[in-house]
């Protein structure tokens, strides 16, 4: 009888897929390459000439390929001289004059350092890679038939889909049925769930933990609020800072300057000082070597890339190392007040019944009068109302006086909500000894409430402050940075947030065109100023300021105008990039002054013949790996 035999698989054992192995080819060649080098220096006192320099051709080609293939690319679609191509000569001409070992470890190592930036910017893009991991590619669309699976760039704007417990949202939306908890760290950077319910909003990448919901699109695969997100930090990392521009135009420059000293060293020397033939070219291989700005190129983008990566993660995305630049430098920040430092929505801040027995009545019939208008206002009253319990009667001949108020009815006794003209200014003005008027001195605004024409309760509304807004601009000052706010309030309410803020100064009733010239004015006075705004209103200033910083609620083109996105619209993180900033400028100040210390001082000891060429490599190629290693810092 035949029986088949099953046998187990052999799952500890797997070959490396082909995009790891293409991800990590540059590591795999420089270790290679070190290896094949090893090899023949040992077989340098074991084996024939021939046999140990055909092992470190090898370990030549392996090693340098990828660098001279990109340093010819660049030479030939940049029309100038690059680093890849001086460090090339410098090891054939090593070989040339017999030190196989010297010109092979200097490839080693060049390459090594190679595999080590390459590393840093995947590193980099470690948060973009992961965050375009959570995007989905389905979704689960109902249709009139049922549920059908569809590609998400196939969805339009008003389909709804269903998004089950445990599952990532494929799609922005507004939750048309059911509640859940949902994980929006990979949007936001806040690493507590949200709590979600009818009519609120969810992002395309974050996490539904338990409950199913049925969302409504609105808007596509492409123009979500996650693509965004990965737009702006990609083109972050491809734009380049002042610095890095300045270093890379000047290192043709320099390497044209070193290729002419080499060429005059390789026989000016024999004749001025007498050195022998041998030791004059050997002096002009070292100088090819030990000059090579290779530390001076690689001592900012690695930094910069590595400040715009721990940005992202903390939910600051930075468009460009240009802005993470001039962060460090402000001197003025100016503010939007609504939206900015306030929550944007008013807040019942002051209930005053005539009789402290009727306030809940009172509050019940004005939230029955106030629930049938779309004013911000009367919202802010009805959720009042919501908070404390109270139920909604029913009322009747609800009326909107367009401007001053609104009226009802209830119990046939007429109800009116509104404006102190609206009830009776002279009633208005008597009511608790004229307290309106204080009420008004601190920014906010007052409703009154008249039944059958007198005035039986006021509420004092207000814009909020956002808690985190007086810690944030403290912070700011403490950095010595002048802060003022520029807002379309009247100047009464502008005086109460500025001061409750604790901002420097501020500006009242500022049109759109009137917040772009407030910027100039301001960039008259001090070198660096930013602005921080969210409205269609704000994306003049925004455009105009040196750094423009958007809320992450904010509007569409107040985001696409600005420079920083704040993606949990939290104030203190403007602190926080600023830190960034400056540690970033630190580190590359430190490697500038670290790598031109070390080409001078290899430079110097090469004239004065005390100097061999494996330790101009290693003193070379060793201080290029250590800057890019202080660029990873920022990581951290």
């Amino acid at each position: 009888m035949n029986q088949s035999r099953t046998f187990p698989s052999l799952k500890w054992w797997k070959l490396p897929s082909s995009s790891s192995l293409k991800e990590h080819a540059e590591l795999i060649a420089a270790i290679s390459s070190g290896l094949l080098i090893l090899l023949a220096w040992y077989g340098e006192h074991h084996w024939a000439p021939s046999f140990y320099v055909s092992l470190y051709v090898t370990a030549f080609l392996i090693g340098g390929f990828a660098k001279a293939k990109e340093g010819l690319e660049e030479t030939v679609k940049e029309k100038s001289l690059n680093v890849e191509l001086l460090m090339i000569l410098a090891a054939i001409g090593s070989a040339s004059i017999g030190y196989w070992t010297e010109g092979a470890i200097l490839i080693f190592i060049f390459a090594l350092s190679g595999a080590l930036e390459t590393y840093t910017m995947n590193k980099s893009h470690k948060e973009i890679s992961s965050l375009m991991s959570l995007q989905p590619e389905e979704a689960f669309l109902i249709t009139n038939a049922g549920y059908e699976w569809v590609p998400v760039k196939t969805l339009q704007i008003g389909d709804q889909i269903l998004i089950k417990p445990g599952e990532r949202v494929p799609a922005d939306g507004r939750i048309v049925k059911g509640s859940s908890t949902l994980n929006e760290s990979a949007i936001t950077g806040e690493s507590l769930p949200v709590n979600k319910s009818e009519t609120g909003d969810v992002f395309a990448g974050t996490m539904n933990i338990d409950g199913s919901l049925v969302v409504s699109v609105t808007k596509p695969a492409n123009e979500t609020l996650f693509q965004k997100i990965i737009a702006m930090v990609q083109n972050a990392q491809s734009e380049k800072s002042p610095s890095q521009l300045f270093i890379e135009r000047f290192e043709s420059t320099y390497v044209k300057i070193v290729l002419a000293v080499v060429a005059l060293m390789l026989f000016l020397p024999h004749f001025l000082f007498g050195w022998t033939w041998m030791e004059t070219i050997y002096r002009a291989m070292i100088l090819l070597v030990v000059a090579s700005p290779c530390a001076l190129v690689a001592s900012i983008m690695p930094a910069t890339l590595s400040a715009i990566s721990k940005g992202a993660r903390q939910g600051i995305l930075f468009k460009g190392g240009v802005h993470l630049e001039h962060l460090s430098h402000l001197k003025a920040i100016a503010f939007d007040k609504t939206g900015t430092l306030t929550k944007g929505e008013p807040e019942v801040t002051d209930f005053l019944p005539l009789e402290r027995g009727m306030g809940h009545s009172i509050l019940s019939v004005v939230s029955s009068i106030e629930n049938e208008s779309n004013h911000p206002l009367a919202q802010a009253i009805v959720s009042y109302a919501k908070k404390n319990d109270c139920s909604f009667p029913s009322v009747e001949n609800v009326k909107d006086h367009s401007g001053m108020g609104v009226s009802g009815q209830y119990d046939n006794e007429e109800w009116k909500v509104g404006k102190a003209d609206f009830v009776g200014k002279e009633a208005a003005t008597a009511y608790k000894d004229n307290y309106a008027e204080d009420l008004a001195s601190e920014g906010k605004t007052v409703i009154f409430v008249a039944k059958n024409e007198k005035i039986v309760g006021l509420f004092a509304l207000k814009d909020t402050v956002r808690n985190e807004a007086k810690a944030a601009i403290s912070t700011l000052r403490s950095h010595g940075i002048y802060t003022i706010m520029l807002t379309g309030d009247n100047d009464r309410t502008a005086k109460a947030i500025a001061e409750e803020v604790g901002m420097d100064n501020y500006i009242a009733e500022c049109m759109p065109d009137q917040k772009l010239q407030e910027i100039k004015t301001l960039k008259d006075h001090f070198s660096h100023v930013a602005m921080v705004g969210d409205g269609i209103n704000d994306a003049p200033a925004l455009a105009e300021a040196d750094v423009g910083v958007a809320m992450g609620e904010g509007t569409d083109v107040a985001l696409e105008t600005a420079d920083v996105v704040l993606m949990k619209n939290d104030l203190p993180r403007i602190g926080e990039a600023i830190q960034v900033s400056q540690k970033m400028n630190k580190i590359i100040k430190q490697n500038i002054i670290f790598s031109i210390t070390v080409i001078m001082l290899l430079i110097v000891s090469n004239f004065l013949q005390i100097l061999d060429l494996p330790l101009g490599v290693i003193g070379h190629e060793g201080s290029t790996i250590l800057v890019i290693l202080n660029g990873l810092r920022l990581l951290k």
